[in-house]
């Protein structure tokens, strides 16, 4: 290996050592100009791939985050990411061909999101690895080794952690909320994943988050940025703002008085890379002394040793090889099914599952034929998928009735000329010998694109709404036997399906085969294994005021209440029995004829409840298997 072609940090500091201070400084802003004159293509810094190739066409939707946190495979997860960076590789190796990328278009992924999922009132929550630190931090882990590649030299993406630091809503309140938390909370809660992840999977990036944190904002805290980040974790890699969060320095967190004062702090505090436009003022910054050129150069090789380690301007680099063929692909598509399967969570079963696929099924529920549940948020454009209606419909033998019922929120019989679609769901059932009831939210009530359309981006309470309350009553008094899809991103109260439907499941926003991958666990193609990664909770008056960020009463590490279904909690079709043998050995039984896959957890008890391990397994029926920890 030639060492001073691989030497990137030696040739980012050549390369930015010709560029004059109004070249580097626009390279710190995410629509980086060309430079000619430097054979330096223009390059969009912004894309996403939270759970595949996002917003730039068609890709492999695979499940959102919080559900495959359910899955608890951390293997499966880096084989996810694997396919993902393939997917986003190969559409650069396209789009860099018009000699620049656009938006969406590159290969810096503003992913994982490792926020903690503390309050399920968050409308983010489900881009996260839900609510413990260690599941976020094995997961994270993972995605980031699938997809940032094995090779000696080259990275095929770049992964970016976010959002540093203790940062999960109020999402209406983020511009200019301060974060108050203990030292305790901050290190064993809000920054374990970010150490975690940064010791073993070397990130490329890391990204500020928008809030302040002890009168510090994010993007401008040379305690998170410099003192914990880069000395205390050791972080090598470019920090990049979320996007806008540096002009709020002196629009709403009111820290500094202009765009220039805002870029310098910004700059000083090390954060490299800006998303949004205040950077457009960094060469004031230095004409007025709040800034050297030494800060501007530093921030400037970070960033094109970067470029470097992404093979964009050597030809010999292996990932620009990717074919475009990869999109969508056979193996892929396996891939996302195996995922979508293995994140479906069984949480009550009276006998009734798995279901014969020659009964009479009624199939009814907003949910039911709601394409947004499959695709969550920062999403691509799948090019195929199949709803819970079409994927029961696709292996049912005598086909299905089908009935909306209700709006996902509202009473639509108080609308004028309003549908009145309950009366349907009534008779669909009594026309039935089951009914599949597929209820929850969707991603317009949950999330940021909720925020961008003028909603608060997160709920007010964690309730059933009343008019599915109301649906499920109606469908209750037809005596047929009921199984309860649960289809979200976050906590619902579950406790009325829980005491009087036949089953109930759990299926967080399973990516585009969602609905094929929920009928194989109806019908028994597959025995559900997936584990609830966060705690779902009873009533909303069971959580504490929404902007405390202490973890007292908090996830199932903390709270002292009951809840409807407890973190970790997920049921099997096979019959397996765990005995542990000592602390870190035990023998798995599966005492039942159904092959099955078996997440082993490892907690800690005292002095607090913690996860300390998991690892995923395959019991063949009437099998035994010994798991040992470390």
């Amino acid at each position: 290996m030639n060492n001073i072609k691989y030497d990137f940090k030696r040739r980012a500091k050549e390369l930015v050592s010709k560029m004059t201070l109004a070249e580097k400084t626009a390279q710190m802003q995410y629509e980086s100009e060309a430079i000619d004159r430097l054979s330096i293509p223009a390059y969009n810094w912004w894309n996403e791939a939270l759970h595949g190739a996002a917003r730039s066409g068609t890709a492999t939707v695979f499940p959102q985050s919080i559900a495959c946190a359910a899955s608890f495979n951390d293997k499966l997860m880096k084989k996810v990411g694997n396919a993902i960076s393939d997917e986003v590789r190969a559409k650069y190796n396209q789009y860099s061909k018009f000699n620049g990328t656009e938006i969406y278009q590159g290969l810096t992924c503003w992913s994982p999101n490792i926020n903690i999922f503390r309050d399920p009132r968050w409308g983010r929550g489900h881009e996260t690895y839900g609510e413990d630190p260690l599941l976020t931090a094995k997961m994270g882990t993972a995605y980031i080794k699938g997809m940032q590649g094995n090779d000696k030299a080259y990275k095929k993406v770049d992964c970016t952690l976010k959002h540093y630091a203790v940062h999960s809503g109020p999402e209406s309140l983020r511009h200019s909320f301060d974060a108050f938390v203990s030292e305790k909370d901050l290190y064993e809660t809000y920054l374990f994943a970010f150490k975690y992840c940064i010791k073993h999977s070397n990130p490329s990036a890391v990204m500020g988050a928008y809030n302040r944190v002890y009168g510090e904002p994010c993007c401008g805290s040379s305690y998170l940025l410099e003192k914990i980040l880069r000395k205390e974790f050791g972080f090598k890699g470019y920090v990049v703002s979320d996007c806008g969060a540096i002009c709020d320095f002196h629009k709403y967190h009111k820290v500094t008085e202009n765009e220039a004062e805002s870029a310098a702090l910004a700059v000083k505090s090390g954060c490299d890379l800006n998303c949004g436009d205040t950077y457009k003022w960094l060469k004031v910054a230095v004409a007025e002394g709040m800034l050297t050129e030494e800060d501007i150069t530093k921030s400037s090789e970070r960033l094109f040793e970067a470029r470097f380690r992404l093979g964009m301007f050597d030809k010999e680099c292996r990932y620009n090889q990717i074919p475009y063929s990869v999109i969508c692909s056979k193996k892929h598509k396996k891939l996302n099914l195996d995922m979508a399967r293995e994140s479906i969570v069984l949480l009550k079963n009276s006998g009734i599952l798995p279901l014969s696929n020659d009964k009479k099924i009624a199939i009814i529920g907003p949910n039911a034929d709601d394409l947004s549940v499959l695709l969550a948020n920062y999403n691509g454009t799948a090019d195929d998928y199949y709803t819970p209606l079409r994927g029961i419909r696709k292996l049912c033998k005598n086909g299905v009735i089908y009935a909306r019922g209700c709006h996902v929120t509202e009473d639509e019989s108080t609308w004028r000329y309003g549908e009145h679609p309950m009366r349907e769901a009534i008779i669909a059932a009594k026309h039935s010998d089951v009914v599949i009831m597929c209820m929850g939210i969707n991603p317009q009530i949950e999330g940021e694109e909720a925020l961008h359309k003028g909603f608060k981006g997160d709920r007010d309470s964690i309730e059933m709404p009343l008019i599915q309350q109301k649906l499920f009553k109606e469908i209750r008094k037809t005596n047929k036997p009921i199984i309860f899809v649960n289809i979200s991103g976050s906590c619902i109260d579950l406790s009325l399906p829980d005491k009087e439907a036949d089953a109930v499941i759990q299926c967080f926003y399973p990516g585009a085969l969602g609905g094929i991958a929920l009928a194989d666990i109806i019908f028994g193609r597959v025995s559900p294994s997936g584990r609830l990664p966060v705690t779902f909770y009873k009533d909303t008056t069971d959580l504490p005021d929404f902007e405390d960020y202490s973890m007292e009463n908090r996830t199932y590490r903390f709270f002292k209440g009951k809840p409807v279904y407890s973190f970790g909690f997920g049921l099997s079709y096979a019959d397996v029995e765990e005995k542990w043998i000592d602390e870190n050995t035990v023998e798995i039984s599966n005492k039942s004829d159904i092959d099955t896959d078996y997440s082993v957890l490892k907690f800690q008890k005292k002095p607090d409840m913690k996860l300390l391990d998991f690892k995923k397994v395959k019991l063949k029926g009437n099998s035994k298997k010994i798991v040992i920890f470390s």
